[in-house]
């Protein structure tokens, strides 16, 4: 019975610890940049350069948006990091808040340090490094992470970003 116990409170502890980047509601996600000029052209390249993908705002404004493409809930963050072993590695995030949940509240980049800010509660995550984990504010308090979006290699030289 004590191992139990001890069991059952290791694995309420350890829960505690984790980051809850599954805040925002499940929406597609589906942007085709799967060619070496889409890529050249909307793609990220060096360690820090980011773009922001929303649909309903037209962003980029010359992008070709198709009825396949789908930006999740708040528009999707482009980012170029680090993952793993790997510099310039592109990674993508849902925009919006994960603390607000509000597909209109969406994160923006700081430049002075490449983090995401929430404009309304102040929080900031590491989209460089740390898999968008929070690094300060009430994210960090309630152990909310930004949804993490895939980002493939596609055959003809670009990425697909998809949920």
């Amino acid at each position: 019975m004590q191992l139990l116990l001890a069991v059952v409170f290791m694995a309420a502890v350890s829960s505690c610890e984790q980051v809850n980047n599954h805040r925002i509601p499940a929406v597609p996600v589906n942007i085709e940049l799967s060619n070496q000029g889409l890529w050249d052209t909307y793609g990220v390249h060096a360690f820090g350069d980011y773009k922001y993908f929303i649909r309903d705002l037209n962003q980029p404004a010359n992008y070709s948006y198709t009825a396949n493409t789908y930006t999740g809930f708040g528009g999707v963050l482009l980012i170029s990091g680090f993952d793993g072993g790997d510099y310039n590695v592109p990674l993508a995030y849902d925009l919006a808040c994960p603390v607000e949940a509000k597909k209109e509240i969406r994160v923006i980049i700081d430049k002075s340090n490449y983090q995401a800010v929430c404009p309304k509660c102040g929080s900031r995550f590491d989209v460089e490094e740390g898999q968008g984990r929070p690094v300060s504010g009430k994210a960090l308090e309630m152990n909310y992470g930004m949804q993490v979006y895939h980002v493939f290699p596609a055959s003809m030289g670009g990425y697909v970003i998809s949920r």
